[in-house]
């Protein structure tokens, strides 16, 4: 499943179910897929997922680096801070002009 974010205030964001599910209950949503921020609470829900990216960055300093043994051909995960970047920016233009935010699949 793949899951857009939409703004009038910014370009729409796709990005995987199991990703966005997990960005949307960090910015303290029940996850349910489609949903929506209402003006007013774009500020709120902004802050929360910057504290939460924040938690997760702490996280992933803690992990041991990958060992040499692992797949060289393999490509490196992509980490969710930096999968949540596009989203903070969304979420940072729709609070700039006071606009809702709605999620789809």
């Amino acid at each position: 499943m793949l899951v857009t974010f939409k703004t009038k205030a910014y370009a729409n964001i796709t990005m995987f179910g199991d990703v966005a599910v997990q960005l949307i209950r960090m910015m303290g949503y029940s996850g349910a897929v489609p949903g929506v921020i209402l003006a007013d609470d774009v500020p709120e829900a902004l802050e929360r997922l910057k504290a939460a990216i924040e938690e997760e960055k702490r996280r992933e300093a803690a992990e041991p680096p990958r060992s040499d043994d692992e797949d060289e051909d393999e490509e490196p995960p992509v980490s969710l801070t930096k999968r949540a970047l596009p989203l903070i920016e969304l979420l940072e233009a729709a609070a700039k002009r006071h606009v809702n935010v709605m999620w789809e699949s």
